[in-house]
């Protein structure tokens, strides 16, 4: 069952992740993280103007927040709902993007392969932490974003010790 997380515009205003933080910081304290996989998902209520044809992703205070959020937990979209669109709605608030009539959201594609790698990076190690299995996990999160994953990839990966190091 998916937990939802309400945020409104004083959190966003603020940039206060107190609600993100009280649910996620709860299932790290848990010890059980695999249980949450794909159980998170946000309900935006933000005022603004009614003729205002802006998405959330497009408000500059929303997206800034998610900025926040994923700055504190980067491998949050393990836990983000796919299935109900959270993790497209999530990666959109972090990569420049269009919306198309036809065709729906246009993601920077410079931008998106970043972001995609990034996430891979990030989980790949903190999964392996939690002693979950992340190869077919990270290929379909991948795929959500319209790009397929090479198992030479997560050979490289493996073969590095996956370890993400600064200094």
């Amino acid at each position: 069952m998916t937990t939802i997380i309400s945020l409104n515009t004083n959190h966003f205003q603020t940039l206060d992740l107190s609600p993100a933080q009280t649910v996620v910081e709860g299932w790290l304290q848990d010890g059980a993280i695999a249980n949450y996989e794909q159980q998170l998902g946000f309900k935006i209520d933000f005022d603004c103007d009614p003729e205002d044809p802006r998405e959330f992703s497009e408000i500059p205070e929303v997206r800034l927040w998610f900025v926040r959020l994923d700055a504190t937990y980067p491998w949050l979209p393990f836990l983000l709902d796919w299935k109900s669109g959270e993790f497209v709605r999530y990666t959109a608030m972090l990569v420049p993007h269009q919306f198309n009539r036809t065709e729906g959201i246009q993601y920077n594609s410079e931008a998106l392969e970043i972001f995609v790698m990034q996430k891979i990076f990030v989980l790949s190690q903190w999964l392996k932490q939690w002693g979950i299995q992340s190869q077919s996990r990270l290929k379909s999160m991948a795929q959500l974003l319209g790009y397929e994953l090479d198992d030479t990839l997560f050979d490289l990966i493996e073969i590095s010790g996956g370890d993400i190091k600064s200094g």
